[in-house]
């Protein structure tokens, strides 16, 4: 992972900063190449408690389990949590009186669902190829694939990154949700060219122009079961940027804005719903996020607001189609977490994500929001060994009222180096 991954997940589960500094580090010439990554893997119990839909598939965007159509409620699986297996490379060097580096990773799959045990459904993920370059004087220049802006802090900091949080009902699933869908949109992983300002005094800046099709390619048009595939012909970039302010003390901490705007043009087709028409609007978020720590304890917090974002995925049934009006959404999380003198992090949290009706629309089969609440206990059995237990709670709601909840309990370990 790079640096920013470590750091954070450092910070997010255990009192010290040992898993930051993690690594092979391997002197290579004029280079510096630093091996690293983890594995990690979870057994997850998950017992779908309430399902108004009768064993048939959920509703769109709902993410509580539900029951099969055989009316089993329960499930099991072995998965990696919401931060899957990694194998990172990066390399380092000061040349001309600039700092350039680069990052490759690769993300091969725990567990899939297959007989066989290595189904074509269950690829391995490649999250990370990017090159920077820059100095401490005038910042740096990022070019290629990484984590997104818009969101990033929201799952950088959720303390289910060395867990499970939800969606963790399939077996052989690539990774879990954490709180994506619950508290913050995911902020994918995006082709990007971004520039960050130096550190001043602890303020700093990014903005970034991103590949352009980061909207969810199916919809749902409306409130009927037809979904609508989108070409995606955008005729810009998108645009993220954040702005961040760290400060260290007794009481440490940071806090951060971000947004996002991408166009969309798309040609929509379905051939069961003829008012599915072309349509172009620009779809945009905001978020806003602080942590803190004092002693063993720690505290964050976090909102995001979206106009034809969606939820769960950015841009994911954010707009009715059929009449070309985007839907607003909303969302965030609370979490606080506590050291006991045995070294275990204790963690509580709760996230929502809410998805409104647009304007004179009457939604039913739809997601109106979706809730979790997470108990967790990070054990750091070594330096590099971490035992973890969480308890996910899972309610989402539609439109109509209907009902879905949902529990998981999970037990695994993570192992960086």
């Amino acid at each position: 992972m790079n640096n920013k991954i470590k750091l954070a997940v450092a910070g997010a589960v255990l009192s010290a900063a040992s898993i930051a500094n993690a690594g092979i580090i391997i002197p290579a010439g004029d280079w510096t190449i630093d091996i690293n990554g983890n594995v990690n893997a979870f057994a997850n119990w998950t017992k779908a408690d309430k399902d108004d839909n009768g064993g048939t598939a959920n509703p769109v965007g709902v993410l509580a389990t539900g029951e099969d159509a055989t009316g089993e409620k329960n499930t099991q699986g072995i998965n990696t949590g919401l931060l899957p297996a990694w194998l990172g490379f990066t390399g380092t060097t000061r040349q001309n009186d600039v700092d350039v580096s680069f990052t490759i990773s690769f993300q091969p799959n725990v567990s899939d669902n297959n007989a066989n045990g290595h189904g074509d459904v269950m690829q391995p993920l490649n999250r990370q190829a990017f090159v920077t370059f820059g100095d401490k004087s005038w910042g740096s220049i990022k070019l290629g694939k990484d984590l997104g802006i818009f969101a990033g802090q929201a799952i950088l900091n959720d303390m289910t990154l060395l867990g499970v949080g939800g969606g963790a009902a399939n077996s052989g699933g690539a990774t879990t949700l954490g709180g994506i869908g619950t508290g913050y949109i995911y902020p994918a992983w995006k082709g990007q060219i971004a520039y960050t300002t130096p550190n001043m005094n602890g303020f700093s800046a990014t903005i970034a122009i991103t590949n352009p099709n980061q909207i969810n390619q199916t919809d749902q048009v409306d409130d009927t079961a037809t979904n609508v595939t989108n070409a995606a012909y955008q005729d810009r970039f998108g645009v993220e940027a954040q702005v961040m302010y760290e400060w260290t003390g007794d009481v440490a901490g940071k806090v951060w804005a971000s947004g996002a705007t991408y166009d969309v043009t798309n040609n929509g087709t379905a051939t069961s719903l003829a008012s599915a028409t072309d349509d172009s609007y620009t779809a945009s978020a905001v978020d806003i996020g602080a942590s803190i720590t004092t002693g063993n304890f720690g505290l964050t917090g976090y909102y995001y607001d979206g106009n034809g974002a969606g939820t769960t995925i950015f841009g994911q049934n954010g707009i009715d189609r059929s009449a070309g009006k985007k839907r607003d959404s909303d969302g965030g999380y609370l979490q606080a977490t506590y050291v006991i003198p045995t070294g275990t992090k204790l963690g509580l949290a709760y996230g929502v994500s809410n998805l409104d009706e647009a304007s004179g629309e009457t939604l039913s089969a739809v997601v109106e929001k979706n809730e979790r609440w997470t108990v967790g206990a990070y054990h750091p059995l070594t330096k590099h060994l971490n035992l973890v237990a969480e308890y996910n709670r899972m309610e989402s709601e539609t439109h109509a009222k209907a009902d879905y909840e949902s529990d998981t309990f999970s037990l695994g370990a993570i192992l960086f180096f």
